[in-house]
């Protein structure tokens, strides 16, 4: 007997045999999916009937991946622009406060030259990508970023510039995060009306609002080591009356993502500002 024939002939039947029933599980899978429960509306149904609604949703045919980062620590070193003086901030030297020596000057606040002076200015200035402007204030937020995709209210991946009446640019000050790796696991994109549904079902959409973006971002799983690891996220932001919300859900798992306490943080310290 040829036995590394017979090997060969046992290993090609197992394999057309593992993929007739992977295909087997595969339809029905998708039959189950597909099936209806008598007498129960579709979500499209429902936030029909609530006029809640949206635009386009963004693509979700792809993978996605947790990563993971560690705080930096700040030197003096690493700041030797002439125009700024640094000041690292903490025993653990991971905030840095800058001082613009002789006032940078905007050409707007628009969000265009703020962005500009980010990537002109700040240290790793292009990994950073603009949040949120508060004109009355005169302050911008940025979040670090990996490609496209934020860091969501992340406290160790921050960066906050004030500018003077004058539009001139006086200080920033700066977290972050390096070492930023993949790790091996890829995670398959929940779609973004699943999400919608998860924050309908959950009370989280009321009736009249209207969904105005949906995106792709990280979110941090916890602070307790100066490695951390980020999570894909949804990021969702919802209209009401004037008003916008936002909502974070995990990407992969579907479970809503509650960084409030983040949010204020990130909005409402003043991180020396004066």
């Amino acid at each position: 007997m040829d036995w590394n024939r017979t090997k060969s002939i046992f290993i090609f039947v197992f394999l057309i045999l593992n993929i007739f029933l992977y295909y087997f599980y595969l339809n029905r899978y998708n039959e189950a999916q597909s099936v209806e429960i008598p007498g129960e509306k579709t979500i499209e149904a429902r936030l029909k009937e609530d006029n809640i609604t949206y635009g386009s949703l963004p693509n979700s045919n792809e993978f996605v991946v947790y990563i993971t980062g560690k705080v930096h620590k700040f030197t003096l070193t690493e700041f030797t622009k002439s125009n700024q003086q640094a000041n690292i901030i903490g025993e653990d030297d991971t905030l840095v406060h800058v001082d613009i020596l002789n006032p940078v000057k905007l050409r707007n606040d628009d969000e265009t030259s703020i962005t500009e002076f980010v990537r002109a200015n700040v240290k790793d200035g292009d990994s950073y990508a603009l949040w949120k402007v508060d004109r009355e204030q005169r302050t911008a937020i940025f979040f670090q970023k990996k490609g496209n995709r934020m860091f969501y209210y992340n406290e160790s991946a921050l960066l906050k510039v004030q500018w003077n009446m004058d539009n001139e640019v006086t200080m920033y000050e700066q977290t972050m995060l390096d070492n930023i790796e993949e790790m091996e696991k890829q995670e398959t994109v929940i779609p973004p009306l699943q999400i919608i549904q998860t924050l309908y079902n959950k009370s989280l959409l009321k009736p009249d609002s209207h969904i105005t973006q949906m995106k792709l971002g990280y979110s941090t799983m916890g602070y307790l080591t100066q490695k951390q690891v980020l999570v894909p996220t949804w990021e969702v932001q919802v209209k009401l009356d004037g008003e916008t919300e936002e909502y974070f859900v995990n990407a992969s798992e579907g479970n809503v993502i509650e960084i409030q306490e983040n949010k204020q943080e990130g909005e409402e310290e003043d991180w020396g500002v004066e």
